[in-house]
């Protein structure tokens, strides 16, 4: 079904205010997402009935980017590439775009299409770390259920760091600490 044009542009409108204010650490109150946006309270709710329908909405885009990564990184023969390189970008991504971490630390979700690409992402992780356990290349005892607190403690890690340095540099740093443990071969 099609939107009409105003609908469509009121819909975005609501999107990129909603960025915004992920993106200035402005909490989602869909009130205040239709007064910055400059549309009726009604018509943000008609759009997004709550405010996590609107976070999930903002955080598609990067959810998506991640899930066709993590698709690419299945096919690559160098198993400890694929799944360092996956870290690495879901890494990257949650420090690019704030919306990201609550989406991905939600018990549930309200849209459907955020739960599909939430359980795809899910799942190519599962098969990376299969893979990777397979070839010998981490640890047996590290699980797919470790891999959410340990990648956790990284981002808590950065967030707490001293300022002046660079967030990807030291997010880089403590996550490749972080590979090297759970890498059956020591890496230098």
């Amino acid at each position: 079904m099609t939107m009409r044009k105003d609908a469509a542009r009121n819909w975005q409108l609501i999107v990129d205010t909603g960025r915004r204010f992920v993106d200035e650490g402005t909490p989602m109150q869909l009130n205040e997402v239709a007064r910055a946006a400059s549309v009726g309270v009604a018509t943000v709710y008609r759009h997004f009935p709550t405010a996590e329908a609107l976070l999930e909405t903002v955080a598609t885009p990067s959810l998506e980017a991640l899930v066709a990564r993590a698709e690419r990184a299945v096919e690559d023969d160098d198993t400890w590439r694929a799944f360092s390189g996956h870290l690495v970008a879901m890494l990257d991504a949650q420090l690019d775009d704030a919306s990201l971490r609550p989406a991905l630390a939600a018990g549930t979700h309200v849209l459907p299409h955020t739960s599909e690409l939430l359980a795809r992402l899910h799942t190519l992780s599962g098969r990376l770390l299969a893979r990777a356990h397979e070839a010998g290349a981490v640890r047996r005892e590290v699980t797919q259920a470790d891999m959410l607190p340990l990648m956790c403690g990284v981002i808590y890690a950065v967030d707490v760091h001293p300022s002046g340095e660079d967030r990807r540099a030291v997010s880089h740093r403590y996550l490749n600490i972080m590979l090297n443990g759970l890498r059956t071969v020591t890496v230098q």
